[in-house]
Formats: structure tokens, C-alpha cells, sequence
């Protein structure tokens, strides 16, 4: 029943983020890229930092719940000393960690929403950007290899069988089909495989905390890019709101406090499965919003890459199995 109910949350994890992909789409239309991002990305780092605060909150309500009242008093008094320290002491945060994934993060997103706003007229964006986004899994498990693990078959299989439906989605129709911005999403899925690799070698900091501070390094960077770069004003921004609050509040802030849920209850191989459905998200939401539709020669490459992205977790999964039957085993 925990992971079944992990799962659940997971999946909602992985529906608003491929829905995010929709309001990064619609976004595109009033404001550019690095505004998009500063914005999306302080939103989720204020909106990380309630939850942090909430969480406390609630640790506080757990313990004096059977204490006199004098002894109340005397917690109260400590527990706002300490709260303060809590929430502002650089002691108490990753900070260090936070503001390198941070500086990644924004590199990724931000070649993400380019690519996004570049995509001319009549492309099925959110699809489209989705599973290229998505081969990072693919990634992932390459670059693995050379981090010291061994090659398993399977890898090599699910590399192939990427970069077959990589070409039916962007190559079939010959190198006119080839967008500047299909370039650009498989640079944002490099940046992320490499996100993901720093924010697993930081995997003993707090992640919440941890992601709160790369989200606010993340806008902070963003913002600088933006007065350089976007010509930004209030009324564009006011335009795209309902898609930076979507993304902000929804993708980065309650969708990664989901995640965060979810895997304490889901098994790891679970976990990875359940959140590449991601990809799958992005193209119906396109589809059923935005009005989108992908060629049959695209849905193909569609449905190979998701193939692939499966096919890169099997190993880790059966590795996990075996892990869970010694466990019951001893």
C-alpha cells in the first residue's frame, strides 16, 4: 500500500510537469526565456521556503503536544530562538551545494524555454520538447559507464533505440526537419544529465533546502540575464502570469515537495518509471490544450524514445529487485 500510494503521488509529479510544459509553451508567446525563468524560479523558492517553514512548524506542534504549561512556555520561548537560527543560519542550509546545482539548473532550464520559444509556427511544441527533454534518462545511464559502472546490454539497446526515434522526430524529413531548437533541447538535456549527476553526488544535504536555495540561485541568474537581454516589462509579465505561476508554484515548488513524498514511499525503480511518464504528459497536454498534433512519423519517434527511456531503467530496476530478495533473504 506505500508504494502504490507513492506511486500516486509520483504520477502527479510527472502530470504537472508535462502539463508545465504547456505553460512554458503559452508563456513564449508575451515574454522571453530569461524572464520566464526568473520569474518561475523565485515563485518556487519562496514557495519552498513556506513549506520549509510549515514543516518546521509542525515539528514544533508534534513535541509540545503533552507539555504542561509551564514547561510550554519554556519550549515556546526556545523554539522561536531556535527557528530563528533555524531559517536564517547558512549553517543549517546547503548552501554551497544549492548555488552550484542552482548555476546547472539555470544553464538547463533556460536552454530549455529557448529552444521552446524558437520552435516556428505549426511544431507541436510541447511534445516535441518533452521527449527530446526526456532522453536525459538515456543519458543518464551512458554516462554511467563511465563513471565505473559496467555496460549492460540493455543500455546499449536503449541508446539505439533513442537515437532512432530521435531521427524519426527530428531527421526523417531530411536536415530542413532539423530546428535550431531540437538543438537546443538535447544541450538542456545534457545540462540536466549533468544536474542530476551533482545533485546525486549531494544526496546527504537536505533536499528540500537543497533545492530551494538552486531555485532562487536559478531566478537570481536568470533575472541578470534578463535586464541584459529580455526587454521586459510588467504588462508582458502580467500576460503570462497564469503560466509562471503554473510553473512556479506548481512545477518547481509542489511537484518536487511530491517527489520528495513520493519516494519515501515508492521503490527507486518505481520512482524512475513513474516520473518519465513525464514526456508522455507533455504531448497530451499539448495535444488536448494547445491543439497540437504529431505526424505519424513523429508519434513514432515518440513512442521509440519513451521505449528507450524505459529500456535505460530496466537494469536499475532489476538491480533493486535483487537488492530487495537478499534483504528478505538475511
Amino acid at each position: 500500500m506505500k508504494n502504490l500510494k507513492g506511486t500516486f503521488i509520483l504520477l502527479l509529479a510527472a502530470f504537472i510537469w508535462g502539463t508545465a510544459f504547456v505553460a512554458q509553451t503559452s508563456a513564449g508567446d508575451n515574454i522571453g526565456a530569461f524572464t520566464f525563468n526568473a520569474c518561475r524560479n523565485i515563485i518556487g523558492a519562496l514557495f519552498l521556503f513556506i513549506v520549509i517553514a510549515i514543516l518546521d512548524m509542525r515539528k514544533y506542534s508534534d513535541r509540545y503536544d503533552n507539555l504542561s504549561e509551564n514547561n510550554y512556555n519554556i519550549y515556546k520561548k526556545n523554539y522561536i530562538i531556535n527557528k530563528k537560527n533555524y531559517l536564517t543560519d547558512a549553517n543549517e542550509w546547503p548552501v554551497k551545494e544549492g548555488v552550484i546545482c542552482g548555476i546547472l539548473l539555470c544553464i538547463a532550464m533556460n536552454l530549455q524555454q529557448i529552444g521552446i520559444n524558437t520552435y516556428p509556427d505549426g511544431v507541436a511544441v510541447s511534445g516535441r520538447a518533452g521527449f527530446l527533454t526526456a532522453t536525459y534518462v538515456v543519458m543518464i545511464a551512458i554516462t554511467s559507464v563511465f563513471m565505473g559502472q559496467k555496460l549492460h546490454k540493455l543500455t546499449i539497446i536503449a541508446a539505439f533505440v533513442c537515437i532512432v526515434g530521435m531521427y524519426l522526430l527530428c531527421i526523417a524529413g531530411g536536415i530542413d526537419e532539423i530546428y535550431v531548437a531540437d538543438i537546443l533541447e538535447l544541450m538542456c538535456a545534457v545540462a540536466f544529465t549533468i544536474h542530476m549527476f551533482t545533485v546525486d553526488k549531494y544526496d546527504k544535504a537536505d533536499g528540500v533546502k537543497l533545492s530551494c536555495i538552486q531555485f532562487l540561485t536559478s531566478g537570481i541568474l536568470s533575472g541578470i540575464l534578463m535586464l541584459i537581454f529580455d526587454k521586459a516589462d510588467i504588462n508582458s509579465i502580467m500576460k503570462a502570469i497564469i503560466p509562471i505561476l503554473y510553473a512556479g508554484v506548481m512545477s518547481s515548488g509542489i511537484a518536487y515537495t511530491f517527489q520528495i513524498i513520493g519516494q519515501k514511499y515508492a521503490k527507486p525503480s518505481v520512482t524512475a518509471i513513474v516520473l518519465s511518464l513525464e514526456s508522455v504528459f507533455a504531448a497530451l497536454a499539448g495535444w488536448i490544450l494547445l491543439g497540437e498534433h504529431l505526424s505519424t512519423r513523429e508519434l513514432t519517434g515518440c513512442i521509440l524514445v519513451f521505449t528507450a527511456v524505459i529500456i535505460a531503467q530496466i537494469p536499475q530496476f532489476a538491480h533493486n529487485v535483487d537488492d530487495s530478495k537478499q534483504q528478505v533473504i538475511e
